[in-house]
């Protein structure tokens, strides 16, 4: 072969390569097969795989909320009681929330564990449709139509601005907060949240990093202050939904999705997060997790936004959900307690 042909055969070997590695992603819908009957109406439901069946419990239960056509959030929820919605991040599922439930009353709280759309077992979108706008907006359409009216909100890395930009759009209904590893700072100047998420913004090297080289799965336990907190098997409740689905763009696009500067597509929406969380007036408490390589120097920002929240520093890491659940469920009762006002039996009269 001489060199000419060679190197028309090597442009053409990278051409294609590029032009895989860019592809969006399909649109993947997932499907039911019964029927969950809530108190507000049914739903469709959503059988787990037997792999997930170890880590939850059998009164869990498991369904899709439509929220627009196709795009189908995946609910776990357990117990009755009071709201709590309880929200991930990039690029776990509701099921790191599943410590946290099992230690709180089931009795006393309704626990709701939603999966953003391209994670877990909710759809896969082609990698342009995730911007901050749908994901606040496909959540908020959520917990519209569960109808709920009043509730205690959790959440943690992307969860955090996404959820909080969700209750924005129903402003009445939080009554309380508990705030892990996250942040609401529409940045003023240019910047980036990590070195990591710096790297994969440049398209094609994000794609070969993030879809080739390294799998974002396996370095789970490198962000945690306890690297056994995250074994195989639970790597494997967050990795295998995207690896099966043949749609595995989210946690790219995700991390594309953090705001570098002012004229980043995400930062008006984080500019009204902001805005919102700051005039927010709820009790509140943050447990946090020094040892994140990620959101870990982000207490002092967080304290501001909430400057008379309890404040639980520990030493887990990103997911701190994995390591120290206890605390977050404690955090959480004692934001109950503050909020719920107990009936008591009025005294009967002596004759």
């Amino acid at each position: 072969m001489n060199k000419k042909i060679f190197l028309s055969l090597l442009v053409l070997s990278l051409a294609a390569l590029t032009i895989l590695l860019l592809r969006e992603g399909e649109m993947i819908i997932p499907r039911g097969n019964d029927v969950t009957e809530l108190e507000v109406g049914a739903f469709e439901s959503y059988s787990l795989p037997d792999y997930v069946l170890p880590f939850v419990t059998k009164d869990y239960k498991s369904y899709f909320v439509e929220v627009e056509a196709g795009i189908k959030i995946h609910i776990l929820e357990v117990g009755s009681g009071y709201p709590v919605y309880l929200q991930h991040g990039n690029p776990t599922s509701g099921l790191l929330y599943r410590s946290v439930a099992n230690v709180l009353p089931k009795d006393r709280f309704r626990l709701i564990m939603p999966t953003l759309v391209g994670l877990g077992f909710s759809s896969k979108i082609p990698a342009s449709e995730h911007t901050l706008n749908n994901h606040i907006r496909w959540l908020n359409e959520t917990l519209t139509q569960l109808k709920i009216k009043n509730l205690i909100y959790v959440g943690q890395d992307w969860g955090g601005p996404i959820g909080m930009g969700a209750l924005a759009l129903s402003p009445g209904i939080i009554k309380g907060a508990v705030l892990l590893n996250t942040g609401f700072k529409a940045p003023d100047q240019p910047m980036d949240l990590s070195y990591a998420h710096a790297v994969v913004r440049t398209p094609v090297i994000g794609e070969l990093l993030l879809e080739t080289f390294i799998s974002i799965f396996k370095r789970l336990p490198q962000m945690q202050g306890d690297p056994q907190s995250i074994p195989p098997e639970v790597i494997r409740l967050y990795e295998e939904p995207l690896k099966s689905s043949g749609n595995d763009k989210a946690p790219l696009a995700l991390m594309r999705m953090v705001p570098d500067g002012p004229s980043h597509p995400s930062t008006r929406e984080m500019k009204l997060i902001e805005e919102y969380v700051q005039s927010l007036r709820v009790p509140a408490e943050i447990v946090w997790g020094i040892r994140d390589p990620i959101l870990g120097n982000g207490l002092e920002l967080m304290k501001r936004n909430f400057p008379d929240a309890l404040v639980t520093e520990t030493q887990a890491g990103h997911f701190l959900q994995e390591e120290v659940y206890n605390e977050i469920a404690e955090s959480i009762i004692r934001i109950a307690d503050k909020i719920i006002v107990e009936k008591k039996p009025s005294s009967s009269k002596k004759n």
